[in-house]
């Protein structure tokens, strides 16, 4: 069984924000697997469906992006989901937009929905898929960047970006990550 968590914040208010571009590809990936998000426990909204035979849960927090780990760690407890069969998509100041930067393992880089996952899980060594957001303009706090909306020259780079990422995420699903990363880490 295979996890897929795309980190954010619930609510309307944060839809569509720098800082839900997890929750994005999500979105997409249910859509294009056609596995609908329509459980709600474990502190999140999921939906499990089957892809290649494998089963297969997407995942979306709903702790807001600092506890995102109590989520991630209920969900792998309750399926009995191994470390090597999660991946998780967030946002990242240190990476230009439309960049996106695969991984293996690495520390929080001080995102908070990371720090909380590294913690519950109690390990760094986890697929992952960083999406770039950028660095905010000079005199705008990084809180208030990150729950902002992307500017529309941005939006354009970014609805390539997440079709991207789910494509990184379906491409996951057929062959090993470190053959992915390979692929997009282009």
């Amino acid at each position: 069984m295979r996890l897929i968590v795309g980190l954010g914040n619930p609510g309307k208010l944060y839809d569509k924000t720098r800082h839900n571009i997890g929750f994005e590809v999500i979105d997409r990936l249910s859509e294009s697997l056609k596995i609908p998000l329509d459980q709600a426990k474990l502190k999140g909204i999921y939906g499990m469906g089957f892809v290649n035979g494998e089963k297969l849960i997407l995942l979306k927090p709903l702790t807001y992006m600092n506890l995102s780990g109590e989520s991630i760690r209920a969900v792998m407890d309750y399926y009995d989901i191994a470390l090597e069969d999660l991946l998780v998509i967030y946002d990242d100041l240190d990476l230009p937009v439309g960049k996106i930067r695969l991984r293996q393992k690495g520390s929080a880089g001080g995102h908070n929905g990371m720090k909380s996952t590294i913690a519950h899980l109690g390990s760094q060594e986890f697929n992952r898929i960083r999406v770039g957001i950028d660095r905010p303009p000079a005199g705008m706090s990084v809180v208030d960047y990150v729950l902002d909306r992307f500017r529309e020259d941005e939006q354009e780079i970014m609805d390539d970006v997440i079709k991207k990422c789910a494509e990184a995420c379906e491409a996951w699903l057929q062959k090993p990550f470190i053959q992915v990363m390979n692929e997009y880490n282009q």
